[in-house]
């Protein structure tokens, strides 16, 4: 008998204990607090993001806290409307990227065959080229522009779900319980959905944690080369890239790049706690 049938509630305090790692509580309260600062922009920024009224160049004062651009543009104002953009648009990436790549995975999975083959080799040809590189030259035949920019993401990361699927619906499609649930007529959709599908969420859901941060940071590198967001959007990749034009006004690309890397950050704490919790094979504890 395991220790969590014989003993529920240490393993009730176990679990709990999981859930209350330090660096798991800072990633989440980090992406709570830009959550906030992305929903209440318009009401706590001071300035308006894309008015010019500011002197150009200042460094960080009482005034302006994050200084301004070449414009007169507050950059404080702009980080934090920034967040209305880098953050919502990474999230519709990796849901888009996890449900393609889960489907994708799932029907490579469960039938085998020659579905399974075509599918992963194709999966095996976008994972051939880096990402960065394949989303440039998606976006650079769609046309530059942050939804784009997204969909060029999504082509080039539903991969990585789909080989996640693909191995854990390998294991669970051998299980008594699917195979009593097949021999008693269900077809394979309804078995996918009702047997299989409660088994991979957890684990695809903490991969979707972990690949948050990813897309913020690849949607930002894209808006740094000019293919995502374009101008006068304020978005964190874009402003690293105009501050990198002025070299010795730090204060531009400095503080959008702060946002970027505690997002990325926060994102891959919380995530690998989230495995901790969810894997009981990567738990420290154990």
């Amino acid at each position: 008998m395991s220790d969590a049938i014989a003993n529920p509630h240490k393993a009730g305090r176990r679990l709990r204990s999981e859930w209350m790692q330090p660096l798991g509580l800072i990633g989440a309260a980090i992406l709570i607090a830009f959550a906030v600062v992305a929903l209440l922009a318009p009401l706590i920024a001071p300035y308006d993001p894309l008015a010019q009224d500011g002197g150009r160049l200042m460094p960080p004062s009482a005034e302006h806290w994050f200084g301004t651009d070449q414009l007169g543009r507050d950059i404080f104002s702009r980080v934090l409307h920034g967040a209305r953009l880098s953050l919502p648009y990474a999230l519709q990436l990796v849901v888009m990227a996890g449900i393609l790549g889960t489907l994708l995975g799932a029907i490579a999975g469960f039938f085998g065959g020659w579905v399974d083959s075509v599918i992963m080799r194709l999966a095996d040809l976008v994972l051939a080229f880096p990402d960065i590189i394949l989303a440039m030259a998606v976006v650079a035949a769609l046309g530059p522009g942050l939804f784009n920019a997204v969909l060029a993401v999504v082509i080039v990361s539903w991969p990585i779900y789909a080989r996640v699927a693909r191995s854990m619906i390998l294991t669970l499609r051998q299980e008594p319980y699917v195979l009593s649930r097949r021999l008693l007529g269900a077809s394979s959709l309804r078995t996918l959905w009702s047997e299989v599908r409660p088994n991979i969420t957890g684990p695809l859901v903490v991969l979707v944690a972990l690949e948050y941060g990813h897309a913020v940071l690849i949607l930002s590198g894209l808006s740094f080369l000019g293919l995502g967001a374009q101008p006068p959007a304020a978005e964190w990749g874009a402003m690293v890239s105009e501050g990198a034009k002025y070299f010795d006004k730090w204060w531009m690309s400095v503080f959008p790049g702060l946002a970027i890397l505690l997002v990325v950050m926060a994102a891959n704490f919380l995530g690998d706690t989230l495995r901790d919790v969810i894997d009981p094979r990567s738990r420290k504890h154990l």
